[in-house]
């Protein structure tokens, strides 16, 4: 049996295993934590597309387009309600966008479009006039415009060929704003950083770098870490909130990073944090292969007798063990653990049974996720 490749996807991988572990990089207290209470508002609504090249819904099965295209013909002054609809050229579908905060009436945003019915592509297509709501019911935007469509399918009598999705599109700016999110930034009754990564040390960091900045510059300490996701901000009061927040998102920290190993076993694919471990263990592990083969033959009676052919089965079963390596496997760093992992020469599979064995074991110093 060919074995394929260990393929190893580290944290580190682009700092440069190769020439040492290296310090984590510094990074922008703006892409580590979020000001607290700024946040974008999810906005959904139902619509049709129009325009499609005969890939639209069958509107014998998908009888929720056919109604949709009647009311609209409704409103429209045409009556097809005694008629039977037979167009191919129409597709429903569902329409989401991210409304940010603070948005302002006549802002475009971005658009999502996806297939409700059994149509096959979304190519060409237009999306009609869609309002869009937020979870209080209340209209926001309004969605029109050409979809844009990176995938498409093909289909013939023999044969078809899909690449990407062509049942989900994007409109970019295809949305218009219609109403503002009720509170503005001036509103927000106090300051406070929520880390994405929650984690005490860099909530400590975040803190100690803003104080260090702020007494420098304003002679005050303007930071204090709350628990382990959420640092609270004082503004100096002769500094406006804009501001301030645009001079404390450009200062740097080097965020700690928690020892971490994610499995992805659909995949294969293991992702180990810098900061795992594990202690010295002997590992071995060997495959067990079982092939079973069916060659079915055909038997032939004698000339002129009473016989008849008969298929006589056939099977051949081979059972083969490879021999496993002993290897001692430490990690005091990611490089050296990396280089232990690749020693013993395993499949992703393989390696991820053995990880979570020494889990099992009390040797590995880290967090297991397995998805």
């Amino acid at each position: 049996m060919m074995r394929r490749p260990f393929l190893l996807l580290a944290g580190l991988i682009l700092s440069g295993l190769a020439l040492g572990p290296a310090p984590a990089a510094a990074t922008r207290i703006k892409d580590i934590a979020a000001l607290q209470g700024v946040r974008d508002n999810q906005i959904v609504g139902y619509g049709l597309v129009t325009g499609l090249q005969s890939t639209g819904d069958t509107l014998r099965n998908s009888q929720f387009t056919e109604q949709s295209l009647q009311s609209m013909l409704d409103r429209l002054g045409i009556n097809v309600r005694d008629q039977r609809l037979r167009t191919r050229n129409v597709a429903a579908v569902m329409v989401t966008a991210n409304l940010p905060a603070y948005i302002e009436p006549g802002s475009r945003v971005d658009v999502s479009v996806n297939s409700m019915g059994d149509a096959t592509s979304l190519r060409g297509g237009t999306l009609l006039m869609t309002p869009l709501s937020g979870g209080d019911g209340q209209v926001y935007a309004v969605a029109q415009g050409a979809l844009l469509v990176s995938g498409f399918s093909a289909t013939g009598q023999a044969e078809s060929l899909i690449s990407g999705v062509a049942t989900a599109a994007r409109i970019p700016n295809g949305a218009l704003v219609e109403r503002s999110v009720a509170g503005t930034f001036r509103d927000l009754p106090g300051m406070s950083l929520e880390l994405k990564n929650p984690d005490y040390r860099t909530a400590v960091l975040i803190a100690d770098a803003i104080n260090a900045y702020t007494v420098q510059k304003y002679g005050h300490r303007a930071a204090s870490p709350r628990d382990y996701r959420t640092v609270v901000l004082s503004r100096p009061g002769h500094v406006g909130r804009t501001r301030f927040m645009a001079e404390i998102g450009e200062l740097q920290v080097q965020p700690d990073i928690p020892a971490k190993i994610v499995i992805d076993q659909r995949t294969g694919t293991v992702v180990i944090g810098r900061n795992v471990q594990i202690s010295t263990v002997a590992v071995t592990h060997g495959d067990l292969t079982v092939r079973i083969t069916e060659t079915p033959q055909v038997s032939q009676p004698a000339p002129f007798s009473d016989g008849q052919t008969t298929v006589v089965p056939r099977t051949d079963i081979q059972a083969a063990e490879q021999t496993g390596r002993l290897a001692i496997v430490s990690g005091p760093d990611l490089q050296t653990l990396i280089r232990g992992l690749n020693n013993v020469g395993m499949k992703p599979t393989d390696v991820i049974a053995i990880l979570q064995a020494v889990k099992t074991a009390g040797a590995l110093q880290a967090e297991l996720v397995i998805q």
